[in-house]
């Protein structure tokens, strides 16, 4: 019997082993578990791994990639400045231009006025001229001063054919200024006045004026020339 009792035992103890082997295996599997389950509430929500770190070695990138804007620059001020000496010259040469031109129009201006003055001063003298000879005329001729005959003012002698502006001035200085002066001339008149206008020979008998004379008196005062009808 005794000799069935230690044999029993030994038979009982390998399953104590057995035990202790599974119970190890679960607590390493548990300790497993409980660092899965630290390890997922450590990791961040939404289970994406944090952004890398901003690598160091890009500061040179920007350092190598400054130096090209002071090249832009610099050719930007350069064409700039280009222009605005362009501009310059440009500006420059239009002063100039408007300058010369002024200048030309203000002599143009100048000459203008000189031969304007010229002008006058021409017809100064003609006018001085014209009077000087009349002047002359009158002295060879010992004309007397004009005077008005007649009643009235003077008729308008450059009506008669023949007499102009110039023979009436001159008819004027030698006292005849009416119709009725011309219309009473005699043959010896006629001679007379014909002597006194050296410039215009024959154009009295030539141009019938005591003729005119009569009919233009007798159109514009409505009669005869009394002192005819007393004579005839």
């Amino acid at each position: 019997m005794p000799e069935r009792g230690a044999r029993g035992g030994a038979a009982q103890y390998p399953p104590a082993r057995t035990m202790i082997i599974v119970s190890l295996i679960i607590v390493i599997a548990l300790a497993a578990i409980a660092g899965y389950y630290v390890g997922v509430r450590q990791r961040p929500a939404g289970g994406l791994a944090p952004p890398p770190a901003p690598s160091v070695a890009s500061p040179p990138a920007a350092a190598t990639a400054a130096p090209s804007a002071p090249r832009i620059d610099d050719a930007f001020g350069s064409e700039k400045a280009r222009l605005v000496r362009s501009r310059d010259a440009e500006a420059a040469m239009l002063r100039n231009g408007l300058a010369a031109r002024d200048a030309a129009l203000g002599h143009r201006s100048e000459l203008s006025r000189e031969r304007e003055r010229m002008f006058g001063e021409l017809a100064d003298a003609r006018s001085e001229t014209a009077r000087y000879r009349q002047l002359v005329i009158d002295i060879e001729t010992n004309a007397p001063p004009p005077i008005l005959a007649g009643v009235g003012e003077p008729d308008d002698l450059k009506l008669i054919v023949g007499v102009g502006p110039v023979l009436e001035r001159m008819l004027h200085n030698l006292g005849v200024t009416t119709f009725r002066q011309i219309a009473r001339w005699t043959e010896r008149d006629i001679a007379e006045f014909d002597a006194k206008l050296p410039e215009f020979p024959g154009r009295i008998q030539r141009d019938q004026w005591v003729t005119q004379a009569r009919a233009l008196h007798e159109s514009k005062y409505g009669q005869g020339v009394p002192d005819l009808r007393a004579r005839g």
